[in-house]
């Protein structure tokens, strides 16, 4: 695991630009969007004069990386590419949109030079890759007799391909599979990229993000997801090898302060992200409101670790037990709380036995830091 993530473990500061920067897609007033007008792979001049190499210059200049949003494989019926390359584009009935054949060698071959050198020119660092439409329509009406899914394999090899000319061509890249949010998480896309968005499940929603570090922690431990506020609860719900801040800095309901908080707790707590994960409470109806969710992050390098649990909003008991793995019996921990700074020392057995945790206010959460003393 170590050795396939490497190029993820020291990711710095990155600059994202979503989705919108191609031509056509501020035509307000021609009902044009970022949405309705995928196809147009060109860099709008009237916003972006010098093409995006000026932005991605700057990035740099602070230390950051820069990346860029794209989706190749929906392509709008007039949009420039759905114009000019219509021999490369599957149809399908009742939608306004092609798809782009992944399965054609010869449109694949052109997409892995046009996407490549338009990086190359651009100054783009990373490659994020978004997917936001039916697909498997595409495939069946253009399936030959007795060859049904024979599209869907070919296509899915291409993307493959596709990706895997971008890491060549580009070795300290990381390609963001966004995929409408958590759509593509399959293993062959893993060993290539990371969700650095994993869901558009309700934006901000605390319970629903929870759940997702949960399960996802048990074999997918590179993802990210958003945080819209910065309380507690919600923010650490969100916690995660990556995050992405959604707070709207100039809403009058915003606190700079606490955003700093929270940015600070996030770089202090991510390194235990990518250590071994066990969950504490059980997977059952973990969904629920009237529970406790709780899970431990463990560092064997250094014998340190973390403690993240939630009383959710309609949980009635104000404690629980759960217990600790991966310590060593007879080994003393000093325990930390978070919040509160106050510290207490159990055995390692003592933990493994059973640590009670508690929380007197629902819809709160806890976070306690352990190191191994002797």
């Amino acid at each position: 695991m170590i050795n396939r993530y490497k190029r993820f473990k020291l990711v710095p500061e990155v600059f994202w630009l979503d989705a919108g920067w191609y031509i056509h897609a501020n035509e307000v007033e021609k009902e044009k969007n970022w949405a309705n007008t995928v196809g147009n792979w060109e860099v709008d001049q009237d916003r972006f004069p010098g093409g995006l190499k000026p932005i991605s210059d700057e990035v740099h200049k602070a230390g950051a990386k820069f990346m860029v949003w794209f989706e190749p494989e929906r392509v709008v019926k007039d949009s420039k590419w759905g114009r000019e390359r219509k021999e490369w584009m599957l149809q399908a009935d009742g939608t306004g949109d092609y798809l782009f054949d992944l399965g054609n060698r010869e449109a694949l071959q052109w997409l892995c030079n046009y996407i490549g050198d338009f990086m190359e020119a651009n100054g783009i660092d990373y490659y994020r890759q978004d997917f936001n439409m039916r697909i498997d329509n595409f495939w069946r009406e253009n399936d030959a007799p007795g060859r049904m899914g024979i599209r869907e394999i070919r296509h899915i090899e291409g993307l493959y391909a596709f990706w895997d000319y971008l890491l060549r061509r580009f070795p300290e890249a990381i390609i963001d599979n966004c995929a409408s949010g958590g759509r593509r998480l399959d293993f062959e896309t893993m060993k290539r990229s990371a969700p650095m968005w994993r869901t558009d499940y309700t934006y901000g929603e605390p319970v629903g993000y929870q759940t997702h570090t949960y399960g996802l922690s048990l074999f997918l431990p590179l993802t990210g997801t958003g945080v819209q506020k910065s309380d507690r609860f919600t923010f650490r719900s969100s916690l995660g090898t990556s995050v992405i801040f959604n707070w709207k800095i100039t809403d009058q309901s915003s606190s700079f302060t606490e955003m700093q908080r929270c940015f600070k707790e996030f770089m202090e707590l991510r390194p235990y992200y990518y250590g071994e994960y066990y969950p504490l409470t059980s997977y059952e109806d973990m969904t629920a409101d009237d529970i406790w969710m709780v899970y431990q992050l463990h560092r064997p390098s250094d014998e340190t670790g973390i403690i993240v649990a939630f009383r959710r909003e309609e949980c009635t008991s104000d404690e629980i037990t759960v217990r600790l793995s991966a310590l060593q019996p007879g080994a003393t921990y000093k325990l930390t709380d978070r919040d509160s700074a106050h510290s207490f020392y159990l055995t390692g057995e003592a933990l493994r036995n059973g640590l009670t945790l508690k929380l007197e206010q629902p819809r709160s959460s806890l976070i306690y830091q352990y190191e191994r003393l002797q």
